[in-house]
C-alpha cells in the first residue's frame, strides 16, 4: 500500500477549502482518507489559513508516506 499526503477538497462551489489527508496513492481526490492531518484555506484577498498536526505528519512520513507536490509547495514553501 503506497500512501500519499495530499489535499481533499471540501466546502461549497467556488470556495477554496482543503483538508490535508493521508490516502492510498490510487484513491480518488475526495474519497476515503486513512487519516486527516489538518486543513488549508485560501481566501480571495490572498489570506491563507493553514493548520497541520506536526506529530501526525512526522508519524506518517516515518511510515513511508510521500507529500504531493501541491502540499509541499503550499504548506512548506521554503523546503525543497
Amino acid at each position: 500500500m503506497s500512501l500519499v499526503i495530499r489535499f481533499a477538497k471540501t466546502g461549497r462551489k467556488g470556495e477554496r477549502k482543503f483538508r490535508i489527508v493521508v490516502k492510498e496513492k490510487r484513491s480518488r481526490r475526495d474519497g476515503d482518507a486513512v487519516d486527516t492531518l489538518g486543513y488549508y484555506i485560501k481566501v480571495l484577498n490572498k489570506e491563507v489559513v493553514k493548520k497541520i498536526d506536526q506529530e501526525k505528519l512526522d508519524y506518517w512520513m516515518s511510515k513511508g508516506a510521500q507529500m504531493s507536490a501541491s502540499v509541499k509547495k503550499n504548506i512548506f514553501p521554503n523546503k525543497s
